[in-house]
């Protein structure tokens, strides 16, 4: 077998009380596979049902025994006909035997593969247990537990049980589910098997492991405490957002005759040149620019390369802080495992006591991690304690990401102490908020809680793969309605908002709720255009349907709205020509209005234009042509005696740019504070 082939055998339980829940199983089952003929497709299942009237497997045959269990599919490579397979799921009319089930699938997995793939091999197990299983002709029904638990252990075999109760389960006799769920917990303790209960829809759909992801170190080496003390220490991803599978481009023009066609398109590109649209610029002739104000900074990929930071691989502590020093939502990207080297007592013993004395006085550890050589990145982190419960797994350390000063974003928000007494709700409104809390509650007491994220599948993902297994039967199938399961996890329960009416309405009698309808900005502008009650007056949908006509390119600064026109032909990226361009038409728009300053409404439109001509030339790093500007104006307004002009000015700020706001300035902060006042003298 490949090294990530998978060999895995499905125990269903089919018997009566199971089917309430066999709709949910064959969606799980059914996503399962979907998955693998993505992610696995020479991966190879089986599936194996118990608790039917039938009986139908090698070891019947071969030894006697093992009633009521089918073999529904042999081992064999995934394929698009074992989904259609678990839509025609049995339903069977026997109490079912689980543990006959496992050893059936045990032979199954040993005659396909003997002795190899250890480790590749596995169980996966779904019942309800709610069936007393067979007496053991040896021993005890422990003693068999744990005759098959070794026999796995052996075979390099895993195992998950599923068990499913609650509403997905009929009721069963207590004492019976006791003794099945203490058979179940021995695989746990005595070979690598775990069990999972589930006890709704959602929790089922998360529970089986439908991708089976290698775990892979992305740091193997010493945990550097200082210069003498070093602990050997191996670092895997705990979370990683799962990502949409690539989508490729393929084509259907290769002949249906090829048997070795691939159907992969190749994208070339080929750069031309701007004055010579014939002309192909080969690679040795580009090179990457980057912007700088107006202009583009061309740099190499040599200069780029030696500009790199290039620090050693290594992973070294920069001290020691309380946990309450770092807030959760200082938390970046995914989370990492910090794990003792396997087999090296001496590093799990180092990590257990560093760990436990964290622990011990709440403290954090702070990293600098460089986790492979010529890596061009260093990330800063927190290392957590965690102290494991079982003897048999070590204690680690979780590791968070920290952000740095570029990465933080203020917003500062007042406090509700700070709000006066008529913002702050009564008893009666405090009361409704709390009740509206505890309904919505997804842990309440003696129920297992909702949307854990173990159980809880990413419902975006999961209905892109049921619609592309759909696409691949029928090319022209429509996309189907949300799944209900799905809706379970996007939507808040219904029956639960039908149920507890009273608490919503108490909270929206406890509080004014008003509508606040908001038109856009642009919709207004159009609105305030036309008269009130005119013939032309436009809807609010004429507005719209206006708004959805693409916007014409601002080529020149009009008299209606100058400043939007002057950031609009600033914002033009095609041509390095725009930015002098608007600059010089704003500069143009200013002497217009001042010719006509004493015109009441030229007054502020002129000085909003001298503002934004300002900040577009700080931003765009030509502090030289508003300041010439600026002077050119005062002398303009000496000549006309216009006083009022810059009496104006000072209030606003509206001064020459200095070195501080562009580096390109000549002028010194001194200077532009000092220049109103020179100029206000002079004029008097």
């Amino acid at each position: 077998m490949a090294r990530n082939k998978e060999g895995l055998v499905l125990l269903l339980d089919v018997g009566p009380t199971m089917h309430n829940a066999l709709p949910e199983i064959k969606k799980v089952c059914s996503m399962l596979i979907q998955k693998k003929l993505i992610y696995g497709k020479f991966d190879e299942v089986g599936v194996v049902v118990f608790g039917t009237q039938e009986t139908d497997n090698e070891l019947t045959k071969e030894v006697g025994g093992y009633e009521h269990v089918v073999v529904l599919r042999n081992i064999k490579v995934v394929d698009g006909d074992l989904v259609d397979a678990f839509q025609e799921l049995p339903r069977g009319n026997f109490d079912g035997d689980y543990l006959d089930a496992i050893v059936v699938g045990m032979d199954m997995l040993i005659k396909k593969y003997q002795a190899t793939n250890k480790g590749k091999k596995r169980l996966c197990l779904i019942t309800n247990a709610l069936c007393p299983i067979k007496d053991s002709c040896e021993g005890t029904r422990e003693d068999q537990v744990g005759t098959i638990a070794a026999q796995m252990s052996a075979h390099g075999m895993k195992m998950e049980s599923v068990i499913v109760r609650g509403r997905l389960s009929g009721e069963g006799d207590q004492r019976i589910m006791d003794e099945n769920d203490r058979l179940l917990n021995i695989f746990s303790e005595k070979t690598s098997a775990k069990a999972v209960y589930v006890e709704s829809p959602t929790a089922l759909l998360g529970a089986i492991k439908t991708r089976n992801i290698s775990p892979v170190t992305i740091f193997r080496g010493d945990l550097e405490l200082g210069s003498n003390m070093k602990i050997k220490v191996w670092v895997y991803k705990k979370t990683s957002e799962e990502k949409f599978p690539t989508l490729k481009k393929y084509s259907d023009k290769a002949p249906s005759t090829d048997r070795f066609a691939t159907h992969e398109v190749k994208v070339d590109y080929e750069y031309k040149s701007v004055e010579d649209p014939n002309k192909v610029v080969p690679p040795e002739q580009r090179i990457k620019g980057y912007r700088y104000g107006p202009q583009v900074v061309p740099i190499s990929s040599a200069e780029w390369d030696a500009v790199k930071f290039k620090p050693e691989k290594s992973v070294k502590l920069l001290g020691f802080t309380d946990a309450s020093n770092i807030m959760r939502h200082y938390y970046m990207k995914d989370v990492n495992i910090f794990i003792p080297e396997p087999g090296n007592a001496r590093a799990a013993l180092a990590v257990s006591a560093l760990a436990r004395a964290m622990k011990e006085m709440n403290k954090v550890a702070i990293l600098r991690c460089v986790w492979r050589q010529g890596q061009g990145s260093v990330v800063v982190g927190v290392l957590t304690p965690n102290i494991s419960e079982k003897d048999s797994t070590p204690d680690s350390f979780y590791f968070n990401i920290l952000p740095f000063a570029e990465d933080v974003r203020e917003f500062q928000f007042p406090s509700f102490s700070s709000f006066p007494a008529s913002w702050q709700p009564n008893e009666q409104q405090q009361e409704a908020a709390d009740n509206l809390v505890k309904m919505l509650d997804l842990a309440p007491s003696a129920k297992q809680e909702a949307l854990l994220p173990d159980f809880t599948p990413n419902p975006i993902l999961e209905r892109f793969y049921r619609h592309l297994e759909l696409k691949s039967k029928h090319p022209d199938a429509v996309v189907p309605p949300l799944d209900e399961t799905l809706k379970t996890i996007t939507e808040a329960d219904p029956d639960l908002l039908s149920e507890k009416k009273n608490v919503i309405d108490a909270f929206s009698k406890s509080f004014e709720l008003k509508e606040n309808p908001r038109l856009k900005k642009s919709s207004k502008l159009l609105l305030r255009e036309k008269p009130s009650g005119s013939d032309e007056e436009l809807s609010y949908k004429d507005a719209t349907n206006v708004l959805a006509v693409k916007p014409v390119k601002v080529e020149k600064i009009g008299d209606s709205s100058p400043v939007q026109d002057f950031e609009a032909m600033m914002s033009h990226r095609d041509s390095p020509d725009w930015v002098s361009k608007a600059i010089q038409d704003m500069k143009n728009k200013i002497n217009s209005l001042i010719e006509n300053f004493y015109d009441g409404d030229n007054h502020g439109k002129a000085l909003e234009c001298l503002l934004a001509l300002r900040k577009g030339c700080i931003l765009e790093q030509e502090p030289k042509q508003f300041n010439d500007f600026l002077r050119h104006l005062f002398n303009v307004s000496q000549e006309k005696k216009l006083r009022n002009f810059y009496e104006s000015l000072i209030p606003r700020g509206l001064t020459l740019i200095s070195k501080s706001e562009a580096i390109d300035s000549e002028v010194t902060d001194d200077e532009a504070r000092n220049f109103l006042v020179k100029k206000e003298l002079k004029i008097e």
